[in-house]
């Protein structure tokens, strides 16, 4: 697998885990729904059952905008695994033409998100680096 097929798989992927660092320094990992423009990675805070909207990935992001972003597959034929990692610089946005582009990208891969757009604060991660394994 080379960058571009890495890449393309990552955007593909309907799942990814966000990996973040509490302020005591301990890690915060928690599976979230993404979508993909160049190289950067657009989340959006949704409508699914939560406590509150001032989510702890939030309060990670601005205090540490250093996070990583995993997706991968998994099968029993382990000659199709696979994992590619986004590591970058993330930050909060509440408002504006980029959380509207945000809201865009996911509503377009995402049916659920085009029935009912997310209406929180985005997290925009500018990557700097992808890494990534194949088995074959």
């Amino acid at each position: 697998m080379d960058e571009a097929e890495a890449r393309a798989r990552f955007a593909a992927a309907r799942v990814a885990r966000l990996a973040t660092v509490r302020a005591g320094g301990a890690p915060h990992l928690v599976p979230v729904v993404f979508a993909v423009q160049d190289s950067t990675v657009f989340l959006v805070v949704d409508e699914k059952p939560k406590r509150t909207k001032e989510l702890q990935r939030l309060a990670n992001v601005r205090a540490e905008p250093r996070v990583s972003l995993l997706a991968d597959h998994y099968e029993e034929a382990w000659g199709s695994l696979w994992w590619v990692r986004a590591d970058g610089r993330a930050r909060v946005v509440e408002d504006g033409p980029e959380r509207d582009r945000a809201v865009a990208l996911l509503q377009a891969k995402y049916p659920q998100h085009a029935a009912s757009p997310p209406t929180g604060p985005a997290v925009v991660v500018d990557v700097e680096a992808w890494r990534w394994w194949s088995f074959s």
